[in-house]
């Protein structure tokens, strides 16, 4: 394999920055992170799958090393980035794996762009994340007073007490890219999840998915991500040990039915 390769793809409105990497013409995996973090968050995923696909993991826009245009966004934009990757880079088609407002940009492209896919999976995640009024009141008190004031409770939400006492420089790793977030690509993105809802429309998706929960996840529990894999006609659910970001507190667990769903 060769060295990875981390570029940048120029679009009219922002910039994303791209990483790839893993077996030259193996099938591709994208992976998608979660609300305030980056592509980073899937290190442990890529050192246990990289020598079985060729792997494109990216910033959101707004995240990480991506440039934020000016919002609000809808899911349907951050679809549109993938799919604006994928052409650029050539990608006919892709195994999908997102996290959270990742997953929500999984089942929008498995409705809208299911020829470009092979395998999704969506994992702490729901067909709707919270209400509109919550997400909006979230944009509001970021703009109001930056996204230290969520810290604390991110903490908490994305990770079990136990976890962070045994691994707090990882913890805290994650959130200080979690705070470097910039305000308007993190309202704008609030905006997407805020409005994003496909309970009616699961029913319509018939690339294979896989749901994964994290088993004491407060943001999309279990029962969410069991409804989502019992609502599609190709559906499998798992639960791993830990909170909303399930991929980073059991990785092993994760990687293995992530592995096994794709086969």
């Amino acid at each position: 394999m060769a060295d990875p390769i981390d570029a940048f793809l120029d679009l009219p409105t922002h910039r994303l920055r791209y990483r790839i990497e893993g077996a030259h013409g193996a099938p591709w995996l994208t992976f998608c992170n979660s609300l305030g973090t980056d592509l980073r968050m899937w290190d442990p995923q890529v050192a246990a799958l990289c020598g079985r696909f060729r792997i494109l993991r990216y910033d959101r826009r707004g995240h990480g090393g991506s440039t934020a245009p000016p919002g609000p966004y809808a899911i349907g934009d951050l679809g549109g980035d993938v799919l604006a990757l994928w052409d650029a880079l050539g990608i006919a088609r892709s195994h999908y794996c997102g996290l959270s407002i990742g997953g929500l940009t999984a089942q929008w492209l498995a409705l809208h762009a299911a020829h470009r896919l092979d395998r999704v999976a969506a994992c702490a995640t729901a067909a709707r994340i919270g209400t509109p009024g919550s997400w909006q009141a979230r944009i509001a008190q970021v703009r109001a007073h930056g996204l230290d004031g969520l810290l604390a409770g991110t903490r908490e939400r994305w990770f079990t007490a136990a976890f962070a006492a045994a691994h707090a420089d990882a913890v805290d790793d994650v959130l200080r890219t979690f705070r470097a977030t910039g305000v308007e690509g993190y309202a704008g993105c609030c905006h997407a999840v805020g409005e994003a809802d496909f309970r009616d429309r699961l029913h319509a998706i018939g690339v294979p998915l896989l749901a994964v929960a994290g088993d004491d996840d407060p943001v999309c529990p279990p029962s969410d991500l069991r409804r989502l894999a019992e609502a599609v006609a190709d559906g499998r659910f798992v639960s791993v040990p830990g909170r909303h970001l399930c991929n980073l507190e059991s990785p092993e667990r994760f990687n293995a039915a992530l592995a096994a769903f794709l086969g």
